[in-house]
């Protein structure tokens, strides 16, 4: 436990030390949010949204950009980097093993996103009047379960690349299937039927999301989907994952 503590002190001194993309990583799903909440026409309740505004509508589906950037894009790229670099080779000999390393890259990760979730629906509500997920607990399990199954894919996607050059060229296009269905790119409801059907059972599962913040409790399937998604993928990476 003390191994795990120290090697978690040094893990988070090293992302604090590169302040601009700890922020930016956070921030970006409410700065998007501001952006599009300075446009008046965005804030009138439209029927075609349910009587809801755009960047109300729009508001969880900004959500998938923080899980997005820290689950595929930093997760892998740093866990490929230390392997190449031997760090994890070298970790095996001392009483702080790997496993404590990856650990602690987790709870970073765990931590970075749920402080990005907190921001924006704090000032989602005090600066644009969208109310906080009215759904409390379905809306915590549909994003425990996503950031779970998004989690997994990138130790997927980390297990499998051999470099960080290699990470970040597998994580690209993962990146960016999930920005689309997560309906970040185009608005879900502008996207043809299929392909909305197919985002809601894609990580991390923002129909969920979107079901809860508005009232509704998340559909059974939907979350179990994304459990399934967590345990296959996370099952697949303690596989394939080597630390040398």
């Amino acid at each position: 436990m003390h191994a795990f503590g120290q090697i978690l002190k040094t893990e988070a001194k090293l992302h604090l030390r590169d302040i601009p993309t700890l922020v930016l990583t956070v921030a970006l799903p409410t700065l998007i949010l501001v952006v599009l909440g300075l446009i008046p026409t965005l804030r009138e309740p439209s029927p075609d949204l349910d009587d809801k505004s755009f960047i109300a509508y729009f508001t969880p589906s900004l959500l998938v950009v923080t899980l997005a950037m820290v689950a595929v894009n930093a997760l892998p790229s740093v866990l490929a980097t230390y392997r190449e670099r031997g760090i994890l080779r070298r970790l095996a000999t001392t009483p702080a093993s790997p496993l404590a390393l990856l650990a602690a890259q987790l709870v970073l990760a765990l931590v970075g996103i749920l402080t990005s979730a907190v921001l924006l629906a704090v000032v989602a509500r005090v600066a644009f009047g969208i109310p906080l997920p009215r759904h409390p607990l379905g809306f915590a399990a549909a994003l425990v379960l996503g950031t779970g199954a998004l989690l997994a894919v990138g130790l997927l996607v980390a297990a499998v690349a051999p470099t960080a050059r290699s990470a970040q060229a597998l994580a690209v296009p993962v990146f960016m299937l999930i920005m689309f269905f997560g309906g970040v790119y185009l608005p879900r409801f502008l996207l043809p039927g299929f392909l909305a059907d197919v985002g809601a059972y894609t990580p991390p599962g923002v129909q969920a999301l979107l079901d809860a913040w508005t009232g509704t409790a998340p559909h059974p399937l939907h979350l179990g989907i994304m459990a399934v998604i967590a345990v296959a993928a996370g099952a697949a990476a303690a596989k394939l994952f080597r630390w040398e």
